[in-house]
Formats: structure tokens, C-alpha cells, sequence
């Protein structure tokens, strides 16, 4: 089964429970041909970047849901049918899949090995100060 997305914006003019029930019509829809609802978000009423059919307002819904390839197209035959949705967008997430392997850890030359005891070889011997005169 492979993960979809889908945002669809509703009239604002739509009644509380008939946009309910369009919700659930949706969601029946997917469920009723194969897929699952995995989350359901309802972002309410939002300004639209520009106006479609002279409404500058809209009720947005997003559902991420998992289905079989075929419901995507049946999905989005309802969505365009119903007068209440204004626009829509069914899109198919991709699972990214880590291409880089980690880098294997390397020793330390032997070569920097007694040059890096050199330094402090000299921070550990005694300064000598020149007495004063």
C-alpha cells in the first residue's frame, strides 16, 4: 500500500454538519475501497491566496491516508464532482531511503604519533627564569 495526502478546501458557505458530513463522506471513501484513514486534519477557515469563483475564504482539510494505487484517481472523481469543494490535491509521499554509508573510522598515522608528544614533552619541563640582577 503506498502513503497519499490530500488537501481539499470546502465552501465557507457550507453549514457546520453538512461540512461534517462531507468530511466523513470522504473518509468513508477511502475506507470503504481498501484504504485507512491514518490522520485527519481540519485547519478551519482560511484565507485563500487568491480568489476562486469570488470567494476569498475557505475550510481546509488534510488526511493522510494509505491506499492501493487505483483510489488516488477515484479519490479525486468525487472531490471534483462535489459542488462544496472549491480546489484539491491528492499527492503520493515518498519514502526516502538513506543512500550514505558511514565513514569507516581510521587509526592515526604512526608518522603524527611522536610528533604530538614532542609539544608536550616542553610544556612539562620545568621554565627557567632568569634571576633578577
Amino acid at each position: 500500500m503506498n502513503k497519499y495526502e490530500v488537501v481539499y478546501i470546502i465552501d465557507p458557505a457550507v453549514e457546520d454538519e453538512a461540512r461534517k458530513a462531507l468530511i466523513a463522506k470522504f473518509n468513508d471513501l477511502i475506507t470503504g475501497n481498501g484504504g485507512s484513514v491514518d490522520k485527519v486534519e481540519e485547519w478551519g477557515k482560511r484565507r485563500l491566496a487568491y480568489a476562486i469563483d469570488y470567494k476569498t475564504e475557505g475550510y481546509y482539510v488534510l488526511v493522510n491516508f494509505q491506499a492501493e494505487a487505483d483510489l488516488p484517481k477515484e479519490l479525486e472523481r468525487n472531490l471534483q464532482i462535489s459542488d462544496s469543494v472549491i480546489r484539491y490535491q491528492v499527492i503520493k509521499l515518498i519514502e526516502r531511503k538513506v543512500g550514505i554509508k558511514p565513514r569507516a573510522v581510521r587509526p592515526a598515522p604512526a608518522a603524527a604519533a611522536p610528533a604530538a608528544e614532542a609539544p608536550a614533552a616542553e610544556a612539562e619541563a620545568p621554565v627557567e627564569t632568569p634571576a633578577a640582577e
